[in-house]
């Protein structure tokens, strides 16, 4: 790996003048001496990229690049190092991405400490023993995943109780479809024996009784969530928000997804975006089930407000195959706890409301994100987009798959037919590719899990998303397990579904901006295209791509301008567990989940 440039050189100080005809525009910075990787085919490589006002304004040799300096432009050697275009989130939630940073970390390594219950109990006393958290009336957790879990089981009330009885504690599975609460908090929410299954959940139960186990899937657990984000001040949204948007910009993120928000939030993040401008370019989606009366302006009209827009809106037909609520037509290989064999999880409504809702999409002109893992609920969404695509007629929609994570070879045909474009999520094939193996849907399923290679064979684009924060917004990581398809473990999960490197980087560029209707302005470095730009240790398209996961993002650059530069010392991971702010809003999130009391 190549040295870190040092700060100084990407601070932007003024280097060397260069004469140029008066005839031509002056950059107010070029980066020469670089390896930069156009994305761009009919310029696929240059040597130097000149920027003015925002954009950029020429690439090519480095001579060729330099006749736009004069004494005013300011010149960046980057030492042989690499630029290649800003990431673009196809699938992400950069709001709930601040919610990691009010949270014990239970994620797994390499991203966490958690291997076993009892790691999960001693993070979460760890958390509570924080000065800052001491004496707080909760305890809450991100990121356990039963999976990697030594017993490989969910936590239960009882062992969350062994953490306190007698301060409520809610823990959020990575998938972000499932919540474990002690009995504490359970007495809290009025969950008992008598309480029944909400449509699309279950609330899991102890052996041979009705009693609540604590674990809550889908829309039970959703119960509690919905709320913490249509509720909380808009004060407390925008540190969730701020939060989310820095960690996207250390991993080369300049354009991030809202992938699923309320109407709340978007007013929150449109009026933050009305006082300053935005971090980044976000993109939200309001949950058309629950947000479309913010679907006109000045929320939605198709032009980014300081860096904010509304893109569309989303619909989620199931839940997740790592979690074992996604639904499917064959059954998963080992039942979840409480299920019998032939179990195959279950849908999130009806097709006749999938139907409508694709519908109301058509009939709106709107585009649509559908979160569909299963393949039953991808059959549920090709049924109901080719329903409502006879009443309207085929257009230019770009509808997304989101995940399409089991999809069968002649659904990616179907998705073809219909002109739906699939968001896959790679990343499942290094986190969970073993437990899809040998627990989620056995050897044969799992090998054609986010099946790109389908994709591509019919001259299809896609692309790679991480569901932030399911897991890190982590580029590399996305982009590595896009090459490679190789699982914790080391074993490559479906070799025909690997793609090239520059396969996987157009993934995350120039085809994600094309998936927002934004691939004219973004993407791809060229002339007249905003000046989002990122300076890579490494070329990814010389490097062993077993190594892409260690490159690093030296420096992220939005419209010009340096928004953030990697530190020796830099951790991957934001947290703000001593911050007051963020303890004041981890307990205003529990009280509105209705886990403690509000104050009076």
């Amino acid at each position: 790996m190549k040295a870190i440039v040092p700060a100084c050189l990407l601070s932007l100080v003024a280097g060397h003048a260069y004469a140029t005809s008066p005839a031509k525009p002056v950059a107010d910075v070029v980066y020469h001496n670089a390896q930069v990787i156009t994305v761009n085919d009919g310029q696929p490589e240059a040597q130097a990229v000149a920027v003015r006002d925002g954009k950029i304004l020429a690439v090519g040799s480095d001579k060729e690049v330099m006749g736009f300096a004069d004494p005013r432009t300011k010149v960046v050697d980057l030492q042989g190092l690499t630029m290649i275009p800003g990431f673009i989130d196809a699938h992400g939630h950069v709001m709930n991405t601040g919610l990691q940073a009010v949270s014990a970390n239970l994620l797994s390594p390499p991203d966490g400490p958690v291997t076993d219950i009892a790691s999960l109990q001693d993070a979460l006393r760890k958390w509570a023993a924080v000065p800052g958290n001491k004496g707080q009336k909760f305890i809450i957790g991100f990121g356990y995943d039963d999976s990697q879990l030594k017993e490989q089981i969910h936590p239960t009330r009882y062992d969350l109780d062994a953490v306190s009885k007698d301060v409520p504690i809610l823990i959020i599975h990575q998938s972000g479809h499932i919540g474990v609460l002690n009995s504490k908090a359970l007495e809290m929410m009025n969950l008992t024996a008598a309480s029944k299954n909400p449509p699309g959940g279950v609330i899991r139960r102890l052996p041979d009784s009705q009693e609540p186990n604590g674990v809550l899937e889908e829309s039970a657990f959703f119960g509690a969530l919905i709320p913490l984000f249509t509720q909380i001040s808009p004060e407390e949204n925008e540190m969730l928000f701020q939060a989310g948007m820095k960690l996207y910009s250390k991993y080369g993120y300049t354009t991030a997804q809202e992938g699923r928000t309320m109407t709340d939030s978007v007013k929150t993040m449109y009026d933050i975006a009305q006082k300053e401008k935005l971090l980044l370019d976000v993109v939200a989606y309001t949950d058309i089930q629950l947000g479309t009366e913010i679907m006109k302006p000045p929320y939605y009209d198709g032009t980014y407000h300081n860096g904010f827009r509304v893109g569309g809106v989303k619909l989620t037909l199931d839940g997740s195959p790592q979690g074992k609520t996604a639904w499917l037509t064959q059954p998963y290989l080992v039942p979840p706890e409480g299920q019998k064999p032939g179990y195959r999880g279950y849908p999130i409504m009806s097709d006749e409301e999938a139907e409508k809702y694709v519908s109301q999409a058509m009939e709106n002109g709107w585009q649509l994100l559908t979160h569909a893992n299963g393949d039953a609920a991808i059959d549920q969404y090709i049924r109901a987009v080719a329903r409502a695509t006879k009443k309207y007629g085929a257009k230019e929609r770009r509808f997304v798959a989101i995940h399409a994570q089991t999809a069968r070879e002649d659904q990616v045909q179907s998705f073809y037919e219909l002109n739906i474009m699939p968001s896959f999520f790679p990343m499942h094939t290094f986190y969970w590719g073993d437990w899809h193996a040998q627990s989620v849907l056995g050897d044969e399923r799992a090998e054609n899990i986010s099946p790109t290679g389908w994709a591509l064979d019919r001259g299809m684009i896609f692309t790679s998303h991480h569901d932030a924060p399911v897991a890190f917004p982590d580029s590399m990581r996305v982009y590595s397990a896009t090459v490679n398809r190789i699982t914790r473990s080391g074993r490559v999960l479906g070799r025909d579904q690997r793609v090239s490197a520059m396969t996987a980087l157009k993934a995350q560029t120039i085809w994600a901006a094309y998936q927002h209707f934004e691939e004219d302005s973004k993407g791809s470095i060229e002339p007249g295209k905003v000046a989002d730009l990122v300076v890579l240790s490494d070329n990814p398209l010389e490097i062993d791509p077993l190594k892409l996961a260690d490159i690093k993002v030296l420096t992220t650059i939005k419209d010009g301008k340096v928004i953030y530069t990697k530190k020796p010392d830099e951790n991957a991971m934001i947290s703000c567990a001593e911050s007051k702010k963020c303890q004041t809003l981890a307990t205003e999130t529990m009280m509105v989940a209705g886990i403690i009391p509000h104050r009076h």
